[in-house]
């Protein structure tokens, strides 16, 4: 149940010069193709059957929303369409970091307080500031690194865990807790704990404050919805089935769900570091409110972008071609020499992939969902989102 971070840290292998614009009707089809491609090379060995892209470039009055394959694998289901929903898995922690930031514009908290302040039930970590949970440098582990987690779960994936109890894999001197981490370590506890702070500072639910700063607002998330425990029927009709598929030997406490469709199952493992899901347009629709629209203010945009390298752990003020990879506040960061410094995010559940690349020179957003979680070596996200880039870029769109 390892999460990955996926840095698109070679999204272009070779420049492309830009070419004369094609159609519209030429450029989907081309995209099109790129889709179609994909999924016939990688449908066995990433054990996927769908595939949903959403483009949204600057000055166009409606996204290129394109799909692949059919909702369930082995040529059952339906065709997909672009209104199915998609866990958007870790690209959650980014509207948790979001409603942190809104608090503190509104007085309510600073990200350098400490937990001591605000959750004085676990003492061991009592001096590790909001700031530190959202820029992955606490040093607490993830509670989902714990093997017992993982067969916990795969005991029973229909369970509903709360976020108390998830948070006690990883609290020092539980059974099994791992030791602390230094430098940036990725870790899902900092955002189950974030979520924790949230709903003391708020006293709501994680839930309710999702609902009334995002979901109902002007920012059109027409299709976004979340759920702590198990999603209802009539958000699950909507969702494609999504399978786990991970050999990896830190996966094996999950072996008996290989090959499963996971999509009835418990998403409360996941909660604020990852229990949202959504369509790749509305994912779109939140990466340009997030990165230069409503959201924030300027000092929390400010703040939402501060960096810590991946490499170091130390705080940097942009990535570059040293140092390519930087982890903000729920959102990442990579420089290459073809794309020049991009905002990303791949998020991961068991069973589904959806990433987004926000590209701010040419102010365009490219979101893409993948129907499964396959062995890390044989995910090839990476160089989807590459062909993508590329049609774009020989059409002079990016």
């Amino acid at each position: 149940m390892k999460r990955w971070f996926a840095l698109f840290c070679v999204l272009l292998s070779v420049a492309v010069p830009a070419s004369a614009a094609q159609s519209d009707a030429a450029l989907r089809a081309a995209l099109q193709r790129d889709l179609n491609q994909y999924l016939a090379a990688r449908a066995t060995p990433e054990h996927i059957s769908a595939i949903s892209l959403s483009i949204s470039l600057h000055g166009a009055s409606q996204n290129i929303s394109l799909t692949a394959g059919t909702t369930k694998y082995g040529g059952a289901g339906v065709p997909v369409t672009p209104t199915e929903l998609w866990q958007i898995g870790s690209n959650t922690k980014a509207f948790t970091a979001a409603i942190i930031l809104q608090l503190e514009a509104e007085g309510k908290l600073t990200i350098d307080q400490t937990l001591g302040r605000w959750l004085p039930q676990y003492p061991a970590w009592k001096n590790v500031t909001i700031r530190r949970l959202l820029d992955m440098t606490s040093g607490i582990p993830g509670y989902d690194l714990s093997a017992q987690m993982l067969k916990d779960y795969a005991k029973n994936p229909k369970r509903n865990f709360t976020a108390a109890e998830l948070i006690a894999y990883a609290y020092p001197g539980n059974p099994g807790a791992l030791a602390p981490t230094t430098g940036y370590s990725y870790s899902n506890t900092g955002y189950l704990l974030a979520q924790l702070v949230i709903e003391r500072a708020t006293h709501d639910s994680y839930a309710a404050e999702l609902e009334r700063r995002f979901f109902h607002s002007d920012i059109g998330l027409t299709s976004t919805y979340y759920s702590g425990t198990q999603y209802p029927p009539d958000i699950l009709d909507r969702t494609v089935s999504g399978y786990f598929f991970n050999h990896d030997a830190d996966n094996a406490g999950l072996a008996p769900l290989l090959g499963h469709d996971v999509r009835d199952d418990s998403v409360s493992w996941m909660q604020a570091a990852g229990g949202i899901v959504s369509t790749p347009q509305d994912v779109t629709r939140w990466a340009r409110a997030l990165y230069t629209g409503p959201v924030l203010a300027p000092k929390q945009r400010a703040e939402l972008f501060t960096l810590v390298s991946i490499k170091t752990g130390k705080p940097v003020k942009s990535t570059s071609g040293s140092d390519p990879q930087g982890f903000g506040l729920g959102v990442a960061q990579v420089t290459t020499p073809q794309t020049g410094t991009i905002w990303f995010y791949e998020g991961m559940t068991l069973g589904y992939r959806l990433v987004h690349l926000y590209f701010p020179r040419q102010d365009a957003v490219i979101a893409f969902g993948l129907n499964s979680q396959p062995d890390s070596k044989q995910n090839e996200s990476r160089k989807l989102g590459i062909a993508f880039y590329e049609t774009l870029h020989k059409t002079g769109r990016l």
